[in-house]
């Protein structure tokens, strides 16, 4: 069989690449391993009559061009708002809000000062936003060995979108790019529950501490989102994330994309430095123009490419590609909704609708990380963790019996390898995020119907998720932009002639934002001078 196109994944990037090379007409054929398409971002029932998203639970990041463009609204997503961002249950009972008109009233509690400052530290963050906003959406400077015209080109017009920040807005940006989170939000702010809230934003998916260099970008990387026109909201897709993908494929196949389910790809086929389609591991193969992956650059270059295609290099630093973050995810069935210390009553309020975060403060994050990265008080991993918990069905009774409800825990930090290996630590490590949340809420515990426990192992082995790494690589900057996932591979193109990338190890990263798939799209059709194009 000979397509035009064939994706490695049917992953949201996968979806995204492959309706838009449709819609030039192009024969394209989607090949994911899975039972369903969707990847990290599916809904699947993990307690009878309990459903939930797998991985991926909470939209922000999703592009509205890829919304508008993709007809998703059309094919049943909708998303709706939290009342407001993040509810953080304090350990003396107290508690802190942030998000909506109680933002600066909620913050003067603790600290004038930083009410005072918040304003300017929120309109720091938009300016900066927008300029890379729009950056995201274009392909990097290709920086390779050989520096040619296009290079510059590229960099100049990057460039440009660089100077409607004034001196001090690129001040401001080189900080968010080089310096810690913690650093930056010690800087603006003296209140310990406000940093908190602002800084888990930088240890999301990210195995350091919020005072490593470099971790301001992640939460940066966190901000440029939105939700139904509304700047740096939070929401949920009515039905999970899967509705996402599920809309997604729903255009694909109007476009006449051919998904094929339960295809495991077992390696991709290369010939005279192309490559030129791929095998599967039931023995079937197809061919194509052009070989377009959305898995995980690590997975691709280690597994699925033969050793010797390789050049030595390339090779030698793909195994060297950091991946893995400190994430262990929970999917949690309740019979009732948590009873908080700090704002009791089991009978809905607006919290229980926000990002509920267990994380007093900065230091408790650093010590977290501590803990799982020094192995020194058990095989991996926080005595005192870090978890959101967002209860879907507050949003969203689709997912849960009436009366009862689903939570999500978002979990920080555990180590991609534990000593023994996951399998024999899995279950002592959901009992332990579980006690962190009753802590806070006492009936939390006894509330518990059933859970879902995915360990980094389980995220790799399930999603394809290489050390668990939600970004699919690290959101360093020596993995970032012109270097997403190497040096000359910045431009969608692979190793190879005739190889793609499309996934979220390419640029601008991770998260459900479909921009890989878009981007990746724009540089293919480009290549086979087909049109109509992304811009």
């Amino acid at each position: 069989m000979h397509d035009d196109a064939i994706i490695l994944g049917g992953g949201h990037n996968g979806l995204v690449c492959a309706a838009y090379l449709a819609a030039a007409r192009l024969k394209v054929r989607v090949l994911e391993r899975r039972h369903i398409v969707g990847g990290a971002a599916v809904t699947e029932e993990f307690h009878p009559g309990f459903r939930n998203s797998l991985a991926s639970y909470t939209v922000s990041l999703l592009n509205p061009k890829v919304i508008a463009e993709l007809r998703l609204h059309e094919h049943g997503l909708r998303i709706v708002e939290r009342p407001y961002s993040n509810f953080l249950p304090l350990p003396d009972g107290r508690s802190f809000r942030l998000g909506g008109e109680h933002t600066l009233p909620e913050i003067s509690q603790w600290s004038k000062r930083d009410a005072q400052r918040f304003p300017e530290y929120t309109a720091m963050l938009d300016r900066i936003v927008v300029v890379l906003r729009e950056l995201l959406q274009r392909t990097p400077p290709n920086v390779s060995d050989h520096f040619v015209l296009a290079d510059w080109i590229h960099s100049i017009a990057v460039g440009k979108q660089l100077q409607s920040l004034d001196m001090r807005g690129r001040r401001d940006l080189l900080d968010l790019f080089t310096k810690s989170a913690g650093e930056l939000l010690d800087d603006w702010f003296e209140s310990e529950p406000l940093k908190a809230v602002l800084g888990w934003d930088s240890v999301v998916g990210n195995f350091a501490s919020p005072y490593t260099p470099g971790s301001a970008y992640v939460l940066l990387h966190h901000l440029f989102g939105e939700v139904n026109g509304k700047q740096g909201s939070w929401g949920h897709a009515i039905g999970g994330m899967g509705a996402i993908t599920q809309a997604m494929r729903k255009e694909c196949e109007a476009r006449g994309v051919v998904i094929e389910t339960n295809a495991e790809v077992a390696r991709v086929l290369v010939e005279d430095g192309k490559a030129v389609g791929a095998a599967l591991a039931d023995g079937r193969e197809f061919r194509a123009r052009s070989v377009v992956s959305g898995v995980n650059p690590k997975l691709l270059y280690t597994q699925l490419v033969e050793p010797g295609a390789l050049d030595a290099d390339t090779a030698t630093r793909m195994r060297r590609y950091r991946c893995g973050s400190g994430t262990f995810r929970m999917n949690v069935a309740l019979s009732e909704l948590p009873d908080f210390t700090a704002l009791p009553g089991k009978k809905l309020q607006p919290h229980h609708q926000s990002g509920i975060l267990i994380g007093p403060s900065l230091q408790y994050f650093e010590q977290a990380y501590f803990d799982a990265k020094s192995k020194a008080y058990n095989p991996g991993w926080a005595r005192a963790p870090i978890v959101e918990v967002v209860i879907s069905s507050t949003l969203d009774d689709t997912l849960a019996p009436k009366g009862k409800h689903v939570a999500s825990l978002f979990c920080q930090q555990v180590n991609p390898e534990v000593d023994g290996g996951w399998e024999a630590h899995r279950d002592t490590v959901a009992k332990l995020m579980i006690a962190t949340v009753d802590a806070y809420a006492p009936n939390f515990k006894a509330s518990v119907l059933g859970y879902e426990a995915l360990s980094p192992l389980d995220l790799e082995q399930r999603l394809g998720l290489i050390g668990g790494d939600i970004f699919h690589g690290a959101l360093g900057l020596d993995q970032m932009f012109s270097a997403r996932p190497l040096l000359g591979q910045s431009n969608y193109r692979g190793a190879f002639k005739g190889l793609y990338l499309c996934g979220s190890g390419s640029h601008p990263g991770g998260g459900v934002t479909g921009l890989p798939g878009r981007n990746a799209a724009r540089e293919i059709l480009g290549d086979l001078r087909r049109r109509p194009r992304p811009d």
